[in-house]
């Protein structure tokens, strides 16, 4: 009979596909304790289990490229560190081979304990680490039930299934999405989690807090996922078919008439021009930026050039990477940003500093950059070597007060010097920016704008620190949206104190690239938008339906907003 499931569009698209459930049922494993002689081969077993989940991950870094990996690897490193804890492990060993516990069940018993850990913390953003326990957990108990049972078949028939789950952890749906995964149904999640950044990457469409998907859906139903209403029909009649098949038609017709966007100017209604640069990591980013049109790169990152490998990136490696990036983009200016890394994943780029209770808070960005001037200054000579082949300015991450640029131009300055004495050819200058991304840079812009050149502010960190909540937690949905007057207010200060000091301002964090946004964005003021190349021409299309002039009239209103809900409503109305 036919239902329908409401949820939140965390991904738009519409798929139609076989429903196939990951039951939080995971955790019911067999109790019964092991007896003296099983001792010896539940262990194996269990180890087993363990090296399969490592195994996997490694697989799943291999096969990813581009903005996808910079999206997934942060949590496959968390997610390997949990693996190979020593406490976790010693403590599974025990539970099997002291308290005679199954596998299974000494997994399900670390989990709790460890959950229980997390969820006594204060601190909203380690409390929600408890998702990795959760989600690492889980892979090695499925690779645990995999030896025994039909699972492993049955994890690979994903051709043309829509997934119903209670989460899912974004390396799995990028394993999944490669084996022809059509689309997901969460009972829970948030629409500005990783998974779901990850699914609008994938042109995956995904809907979550759908809260009676698993009690509802059985396997291989026939699922419309309608992400376009936030609906998912169980067992769709012809009349949804029908919607579905009208859907796929338009959504064909709309891919070709983006396509001709690829080469028009991004222009107003009214005339205002607006630059639209491309955030990259990989080539294939290059490609795709240089295809749809985009004004340059406004985000390179430089983090794989040090995650990809064992050991540190020479001068020259890095030196070929940023050439070829500047090359590949004809002329186009480009924005390369240097180091950011934390201490979670310092010592996987080769980097060993002392492990803190909070790296989101810690020696990360330009602090870790500056901690370790030897290995910062290869990355601005190979930087200042690059940049005779075009335009390129750089980026500097995590800024907080003055200061910090200050030391960055220093060392720029010796390097140069340095370059000068080997006879290498320089370019006359080097324009250096800020990333704002922390409130004391926001707060205390004035002060940056003297030593910066441009600013480009980093609307992912920069919420998550103002509204102190992890995007990726799904109880603090209410918390964590853009549209939070505080931010709004943050974003309309930045971008009004840049236009003062006749400095340019780009926007490079998730929402730049999100169209539900973009109205708001440029009535705050802003003109420069740096975004995933895939959504060049979405955003492009919205622009030149947009009135400048109106939207910017309508700023003091919007900012007046007492909540997030009352400037959604006010941006509606102003937007017919």
């Amino acid at each position: 009979m036919r239902q329908i499931l409401t949820g939140t569009p965390a991904a738009k698209g519409m798929a139609l596909g076989r429903a196939r459930l990951v039951q939080p049922s995971r955790y019911l494993v067999d109790t019964r304790p092991l007896a003296e002689d099983e001792v010896d081969v539940e262990l194996e077993r269990l180890h087993r289990a363990l090296d399969t989940a490592r195994q996997e991950l490694r697989e799943l870094r291999g096969k990813l490229h581009g903005a996808l990996a910079r999206e997934v690897n942060e949590f496959i490193d968390a997610h390997s560190l949990l693996l190979d804890d020593p406490e976790l492990l010693r403590g599974l060993d025990d539970l099997v081979r002291i308290g005679h516990y199954r596998p299974g069940a000494a997994l399900k018993k670390q989990r709790d304990r460890l959950a229980a850990v997390f969820e006594a913390m204060d601190d909203p953003y380690l409390r929600s680490r408890k998702e990795d326990v959760d989600q690492v957990i889980s892979r090695v108990i499925s690779a645990l039930q995999r030896q025994t049972s039909r699972e492993e078949r049955k994890l690979a028939a994903r051709v043309g299934e829509i997934l119903i789950a209670d989460t899912i952890a974004p390396a799995d749906m990028a394993h999944l999405a490669g084996s022809g995964l059509l689309g997901v149904v969460a009972s829970s999640g948030s629409p500005y989690s990783h998974s779901a950044i990850l699914a609008r990457s994938l042109d995956l469409p995904m809907l979550v807090g759908a809260r009676d998907a698993l009690s509802t859906i059985h396997d291989d139903d026939l699922i419309l996922l309608d992400a376009e209403r936030g609906e998912a029909v169980v067992h769709p009649t012809a009349q949804d078919l029908a919607r579905y098949r009208a859907w796929q038609r338009e959504a064909a017709l709309e891919g070709r008439r983006l396509a001709t966007l690829a080469n028009a100017p991004t222009r107003t209604r009214d005339g205002v021009d607006i630059r639209l640069y491309a955030n990259a990591e990989m080539p294939p980013d290059i490609a795709m930026a240089r295809a749809r049109g985009a004004d340059g790169v406004g985000l390179y990152r430089t983090e794989f050039l040090f995650l990809r490998q064992k050991g540190l990136p020479t001068e020259d490696e890095q030196f070929i990477a940023y050439r070829d990036l500047v090359l590949g983009m004809g002329g186009l200016p480009v924005t390369i940003r240097t180091l950011d890394l934390g201490a979670d994943k310092a010592d996987a780029a080769g980097l060993v500093i002392r492990g803190e209770d909070n790296p989101a808070l810690g020696v990360r960005g330009v602090r870790l950059s500056l901690r370790y001037p030897a290995v910062f200054t290869t990355q601005i000579r190979a930087i200042l070597r690059a940049a005779c082949y075009g335009p390129v300015r750089v980026l500097v991450p995590m800024v907080t007060q003055p200061d910090e640029l200050i030391a960055v131009r220093t060392l720029f300055k010796l390097a140069r010097q340095d370059l000068k004495r080997e006879n290498i050819d320089l370019p006359e200058k080097l324009q250096l920016g800020a990333m704002i991304e922390v409130p004391a840079a926001a707060i205390n812009v004035r002060a940056l704008l003297e030593h910066a050149d441009f600013l480009a502010i980093g609307t992912n960190d920069l919420a998550q620190y103002v509204l102190a909540a992890d995007r990726g937690n799904d109880a603090l949905d209410n918390i964590y949206n853009p549209l939070q007057p505080a931010l709004l207010r943050l974003l309309a200060y930045v971008i009004t104190e840049g236009r003062r000091a006749k400095k340019p301002v780009s926007l490079c964090g998730e929402i730049g690239g999100d169209t539900n946004f973009t109205a708001l964005l440029l009535a705050l003021g802003l003109c420069e938008f740096s975004m995933h190349p895939s959504q060049l021409l979405h955003v492009r299309d919205r622009l030149i339906d947009l009135d400048h002039g109106l939207l910017r009239s309508q700023a003091p209103r919007i900012l007046r907003s007492r909540t997030h809900e009352e400037a959604e409503a006010l941006l509606a109305e102003i937007l017919g």
